[in-house]
């Protein structure tokens, strides 16, 4: 592992990013989708996990670093890891530690940091009409919709 969140190998030669991704819910069941300034993709809040960084650390930092919200731990439950071709880097792949977050009520969030947009979907519908990350279908679907 090198000093910036990347291994190699194991993957057919890619290189693998180690992140945290947070599968956002507020209360009337939508989903929160960002976008990263300068790329197309839809996808979780979250990012790379800094060396000698815990999973669960790393997601509160990008947490209030992307939508300026502080998180409560007890508001955090982790759904488990997954990998997936990375959204944003040819040739990467992730190994994503995911964590389920349940907004509480009148939680403000806002994008900020190399955030463009944000976006609150309905999990139970096809999303179409926002180009996502394949990681994010596959957390949205593990959410349980």
């Amino acid at each position: 592992m090198s000093g910036n969140g990347k291994s190699t190998g194991g993957s057919g030669g890619r290189t693998t990013l180690r992140i945290v991704a947070a599968v956002v819910e507020r209360a009337d069941g939508r989903h929160l989708l960002v976008r990263k300034r300068g790329t197309q993709a839809f996808m979780q809040v979250g990012g790379k996990i800094e060396p000698g960084e815990e999973p669960l650390a790393a997601l509160l930092r990008e947490f209030e670093e992307e939508v300026g919200v502080r998180l409560d731990p007890a508001d955090v439950e982790s759904i488990g890891r997954f990998g997936a071709p990375a959204a944003n880097e040819p040739d990467h792949v992730v190994d994503a530690h995911a964590y389920r977050v349940r907004l509480r009520d009148g939680e403000q969030i806002a994008v900020q940091a190399e955030l463009e947009e944000l976006v609150w979907v309905d999990p139970a519908d096809p999303v179409a009409s926002y180009p996502l990350a394949p990681l994010s279908r596959d957390l949205l679907a593990a959410a349980g919709h």
